[in-house]
């Protein structure tokens, strides 16, 4: 598995601390921490981060979630690229995805059943015969507890959340991290840890939407993917892997060179019916640093993926409807987002052939995703 380098930058102790309202007075980073409301007797609170070039980062405990992302076009006009809502409320009783954590299991799993040593193990179904994201009240759904971390090079924030055994009816206790670091140069830095102390599944990711003209300011069909990717994950008409691994090579699949997203989304291929669009996993070549880019050709904004994980999901926003009312009080539409969510294949407990996803006691799971955004 690859990995990432550029951490040995990142998490450097030094002098400065960030505190509420406390603000460098080296770098004029600042992490600004603010009661947001309160969720089932506890309370939820909004973190700003802002970096060097005042830049901004807004996450939250409740599900661990990105809120905002700031950052400039080619011509220096800041705009949120990410979808979030504006009030508690909003986000409480909105889509339950946006920029959260998703766990204990990411992506689907085949009727909600998969077996460990002989056990079978039974899931909420929340996406018609199949579970979806860990269930109805998975990791995006809870309030983590979070804590501003000191003595970091860049404004970081740590989230800790320790899952019951068979919480959604998966086994072990499990204790989860993940920590959010703001670089100077606009790079969001997940970092993963979780430990169980039984024999369990895992696959953890960030389901943030994107769209670099702007949240809410129109679609996503413009936007230039590249993903370095020779392999993609068939599924069938429930979104489940058959267990074939396609190459791309001559399909509406093929992002190792950059297309526009919309250019073959309506072509007839059997996995463009199925999902609706794109909807599905790709199997990283990890031979590079970056794995998967996008490029906005009007703003100038591009936006890089790096991963240590073995696969990422593309999804182009096929189910939103624009029935959300994000911030600004614009709609999230049709086709207006997009998300890469790196992590394993859906369904892997249930296809041995595919890289595990169990975690054992006395191992340790860590990984990292980068979200790096800068303008060309």
């Amino acid at each position: 598995m690859k990995k990432i380098h550029l951490l040995a930058t990142i998490m450097i102790a030094g002098v400065i601390g960030f505190t509420s309202c406390n603000q460098s007075s080296k770098n004029k980073q600042v992490v600004k921490k603010e009661n947001f409301g309160v969720y089932k007797g506890k309370d939820v609170f909004l973190f700003t981060l802002t970096n060097k070039d005042g830049n901004v980062l807004k996450i939250t405990n409740f599900g661990a979630r990105i809120t905002w992302i700031e950052v400039p076009d080619k011509a220096g006009k800041k705009e949120n690229v990410t979808f979030g809502f504006d009030t508690y409320d909003g986000m409480i009783n909105g889509d339950p995805y946006f920029g959260a954590v998703v766990g204990r299991y990411a992506n689907r799993i085949a009727k909600g059943k998969f077996s460990l040593d002989g056990t079978e193990y039974s899931l909420a179904l929340n996406n018609g015969v199949n579970t979806l994201h860990g269930g109805p009240t998975g990791w995006h759904s809870v309030v983590w507890d979070g804590e501003v971390v000191e003595k970091t090079e860049f404004p970081t924030i740590k989230f800790t959340y320790k899952s019951p055994d068979m919480e959604e009816g998966y086994p072990g206790n499990m204790d989860v991290e993940a920590i959010y670091t703001w670089t100077d140069k606009n790079e969001i830095v997940i970092d993963y840890k979780c430990t169980t102390d039984k024999k369990t599944v895992l696959n953890i990711t960030n389901h943030a939407y994107f769209n670099l003209h702007g949240a809410g300011n129109g679609d996503i069909l413009d936007h230039e993917l590249v993903i370095k990717a020779s392999t993609f994950v068939p599924v069938d008409s429930t979104l489940i892997p058959t267990g074939e691994l396609r190459p791309v090579t001559g399909t509406p699949f093929d992002f190792t060179t950059h297309h526009p997203v919309g250019e073959r989304i309506s072509e007839n291929y059997d996995q463009l019916v199925y999902g609706k669009g794109y909807d599905h996993t790709y199997i990283l070549d990890n031979k590079e640093e970056v794995d998967a880019t996008v490029y906005e050709p009007i703003s100038g904004r591009l936006m890089e993926v790096i991963s240590d994980q073995p696969g990422v999901q593309f999804y182009c926003g096929n189910f939103l409807n624009g029935k959300r009312i994000g911030h600004g009080g614009k709609p999230y539409n049709f086709r207006s987002g997009l998300c890469l969510e790196t992590g394993h294949y859906p369904d892997s407990p249930n296809h041995p052939d595919f890289p595990t996803t169990v975690l054992n006691p006395n191992e340790t799971f860590k990984s990292t995703t980068i979200y790096r955004f800068s303008v060309k």
